[in-house]
């Protein structure tokens, strides 16, 4: 059988469409957050923590230290100018390519201090997204490996953070965005794959146990400062396109007072 010019041309532009649906479907479409956090319903204390952790800790890809370059290029980008990142504790918007050690430039900050447990730049809790923001260098070596808490000495390249012998205190516009890193920290990382248990506690001062402090101030400020637009497409994009996993305090701040209360 001899098929005319139009029917093929038709049957081409069938297969076409075809071959564009398989090629569009994703093999298997990220869960919605509500299904994310599936069997948490009814949980509090250790149980809530224990389930948290059990589904942050799954799935998870693990970026290099030079990964981490690129990631905050996406995860925190300038919405007003996609040239740009927004530094974490000035707020200002400085050139993604604009990164190093040099003076303000910018690099990268471990909000959990990487000496508080001994990680350094290792794949896993040296390098996990949902903890490491761009900073200024020169305002990253100031808060070095201090606990958070409130009060001392404004800093005078960064107005409105302060920091004194054993805290820092981050401006009032990232004082959630920080509480909640650290919280998902302590939850992520429990002891396992060669790591040290991070533990959040109720103190300062905590050197280079693998704890951070301070508990009381961290869950005033999870409660103060709710996650703005920024922080939520944070989230997104690590999960979606990094390292598939979520951030849960910044999905359901409420989840700090149900296990810490």
């Amino acid at each position: 059988m001899t098929l005319s010019r139009d029917t093929l041309a038709r049957l081409g532009a069938v297969l076409v469409l075809l071959l564009g649906a398989v090629v569009a479907s994703p093999a298997s479409p990220p869960a919605s957050a509500a299904d994310y956090y599936a069997g948490t319903s009814g949980l509090s204390g250790s149980a809530l923590e224990a389930k948290l952790h059990t589904i942050v800790s799954t799935g998870v890809t693990r970026l290099s230290y030079d990964d981490v370059w690129t990631a905050l290029q996406d995860t925190d980008q300038d919405p007003a100018n996609p040239s740009n990142v927004i530094e974490l504790y000035t707020g200002r918007s400085i050139a993604k390519s604009n990164h190093g050690g040099g003076v303000d430039q910018w690099n990268r900050e471990h909000v959990w201090a990487k000496s508080h447990g001994d990680f350094g730049t290792s794949a896993g809790p040296g390098t996990d997204v949902h903890h490491l923001r761009p900073s200024d260098v020169t305002v990253n070596g100031a808060r070095g490996n201090l606990d958070f808490d409130e009060g001392g000495t404004q800093n005078s390249e960064a107005p409105g953070n302060y920091a004194d012998a054993d805290s820092w205190e981050p401006r009032d516009a990232v004082k959630g965005d920080v509480a909640r890193m650290v919280l998902y920290m302590s939850v992520r990382y429990d002891g396992g794959d060669g790591f040290a248990d991070l533990e959040v506690n109720d103190r300062t001062g905590n050197g280079s146990a693998p704890h951070i402090g301070k508990l009381s101030t961290l869950l005033t400020w999870n409660a103060q400062d709710p996650p703005d637009a920024f922080e939520q497409r944070r989230n997104e994009e690590i999960y979606t396109r990094w390292q598939h996993n979520r951030n849960p305090f910044v999905d359901h701040p409420e989840f700090a007072a149900r296990i810490w209360g």
